[in-house]
């Protein structure tokens, strides 16, 4: 099924993960303007599929998994309805328990979003954990340092 729809999960070019994105109704105000906690729900997505694309199915991932620690982001400028959206994704640095990103929302050549994002490798009980080394391994692919 996955053949079927090739591009769903974007597209990694030259270590960056690539998602468009459409603003529908559902992600705006009463006003049209993209509500701001939608920019979250982008990144998030794109994250996820980036992970995919790269061979990391988050469901298959047994005792670990991802959370994010910590975001700092910038609303620079508003999304509206129906416009057209890139939402790119760049692994900064990885070691130990912790992943470095940051991830752009894009209008054209606008940047109207950007978030550093922290993301820490836990077990089922929540404690961080090493990330293994074939994710590592995976990581070192993308990784712009």
């Amino acid at each position: 099924m996955a053949e079927a729809w090739p591009d769903l999960a974007g597209r990694l070019v030259a270590g960056v993960h690539v998602l468009p994105v459409r603003v529908y109704f559902e992600d705006t105000d009463a006003g049209g303007v993209v509500y701001h906690a939608r920019y979250l729900a982008f990144c998030e997505r794109a994250r996820s599929d980036m992970l995919r694309l790269m061979g990391i199915h988050q469901s298959r991932m047994g005792e670990l998994g991802f959370v994010v620690r910590r975001m700092a982001c910038e609303f620079l400028k508003p999304a509206r309805l129906d416009d057209l959206l890139e939402v790119e994704t760049r692994f900064r640095d990885w070691s130990g328990a912790r992943l470095e990103m940051n991830q752009l929302v894009r209008r054209g050549a606008e940047v109207l979003f950007q978030a550093d994002v922290t993301i820490a490798v836990i077990d089922l009980r929540g404690r961080p954990r090493r990330l293994p080394a074939k994710l590592a391994a995976l990581f070192s692919g993308v990784t712009e340092s």
